[in-house]
């Protein structure tokens, strides 16, 4: 197929296709489904071989929050019957930490529910920080705490932070419609403080809320232009109790051509499958490691993941290895770039054009991160067609009983 030809070359290039290209991408059938997984697991490959880098989530405050992002269970005026729990001590956190590093975690990523933080929450996190880093040394801290203040950043970093996640989520366009209490701007500000104060930025997307073609190469264009590090995918989880609880629109085909998609635009990114793979790829999940680099291990902030065991054994079934501690993430000509997305590219000049689960303000994906495996065993969830629409597949999502804010064990 001459697209995807196209497509592999100027990933190979890091070469920005053009939108039309990247519309065609989502368009393609069933039929070339697999020629798709193909081409974009060439570039895949050639930016970071087979390894996959696991990241693991530590919910330091739970539910309660005062924004109205219609896919987090956090939110305002949210029925879901989630934890809730204010901040952990930095104790608590570094255990919980610990627990997803023993299981591989190279990244733990701590996120907290609400519009931003205080000055105070900002010295709550960085204790927490160091109580991590105190365990562990070598282990990547990703902070996600919402909107960020002017200095709040600086502080992050100077406490040991390696890293900022705040997702825009959706295309400028629609982001009224699903949040109406903070605004598109107030996010890409909150991505550029991050980069300013030499974080690595992390910054992704939520599919099935009812979203276009056109809106998700408007987001992940958007996310290029951003230049982040990471680009974590989100699925919507739809999450009894909230506003999008019917909106089950994705099958595992078309989350296969958004992973897709999102590569072929930003090719030697991190790109993570996050919220919503058990839900909405189930067994087509290993296919999906041909696409993306990276994913969360075990649970997420308010909802189950699939066993922390069988994340490993997908990895290691579908031909690829748990990246290492002493391993670089990222290409070459990134990592000592200091940070930045895809790049400045090669004969192309920037990258092309320009989250609350993080929700609420501040979670990585949209239901608060959330994705769930079947209810009953925490594993795959069971391959079942798409849901009709206004149809509530709570078989689908099991809500996290265990892990941080409880006395069970983790999942990791």
């Amino acid at each position: 197929m001459d697209l995807l030809n196209t497509l592999v070359d100027k990933g190979l290039r890091r070469e920005t296709p053009t939108r039309e290209e990247a519309l065609a991408v989502l368009a393609t059938s069933d039929d070339d489904l697999l020629d798709v997984v193909a081409a974009a697991g060439r570039v895949r490959r050639h930016w970071f071989g087979r390894r996959v880098k696991l990241n693991y989530l530590v919910n330091l405050k739970s539910g309660l929050c005062p924004e109205d992002c219609s896919y987090c269970s956090q939110r305002l005026g949210s029925k879901a019957e989630i934890l809730k729990y204010t901040w952990l001590k930095p104790d608590q956190a570094s255990r919980a930490a610990a627990a997803g590093v023993a299981g591989g975690a190279k990244r733990v990523c701590l996120v907290a529910s609400g519009r931003g933080p205080t000055d105070r929450d900002v010295d709550r996190v960085s204790d927490t920080i160091k109580a991590i880093k105190d365990q562990n040394e070598a282990v990547e801290v990703c902070a996600c705490l919402g909107l960020l203040s002017d200095g709040q950043a600086e502080r992050l970093r100077e406490a040991g932070a390696d890293a900022y996640n705040h997702n825009l989520n959706t295309s400028e366009a629609t982001y009224g419609d699903i949040t109406t209490t903070h605004t598109y701007a107030d996010r890409v500000d909150t991505v550029n403080k991050a980069h300013a104060a030499g974080l690595s930025a992390c910054s992704g997307l939520i599919a099935g809320m009812g979203e276009s073609d056109e809106d998700l190469v408007d987001v992940v264009f958007s996310l290029r232009e951003l230049d982040p590090d990471s680009v974590p995918v989100n699925f919507l989880i739809p999450m009894e109790g909230t506003p999008l609880a019917k909106e089950w629109h994705l099958t595992p085909q078309r989350c296969l051509r958004i992973l897709a998609m999102t590569r072929f635009v930003c090719p030697d990114v991190e790109v993570r499958i996050a919220g919503g793979r058990e839900v909405h790829l189930r067994t087509m999940q290993p296919l999906a490691l041909n696409l993306a680099n990276s994913i969360f291990l075990g649970d997420y902030l308010t909802s189950e993941g699939q066993a922390g065991h069988a994340d490993l054994e997908m990895i290691a079934d579908a031909g690829f290895e748990v990246e290492g501690a002493d391993q670089v993430t990222l290409p070459g000509h990134r990592a000592t770039a200091g940070g930045g997305g895809c790049g400045p590219h090669e004969g192309d000049g920037p990258c092309g054009s320009h989250e609350s689960g993080k929700g609420c303000g501040s979670h990585e994906s949209g239901v608060a991160c959330g994705s769930a495996p079947a209810a009953e065993d925490r594993g795959v969830a069971p391959a079942a067609g798409p849901a009709p629409a206004g149809e509530v597949r709570t078989d689908l999502v099991a809500v996290r009983r265990r892990g941080a804010g409880t006395d069970l064990a983790p999942n990791a």
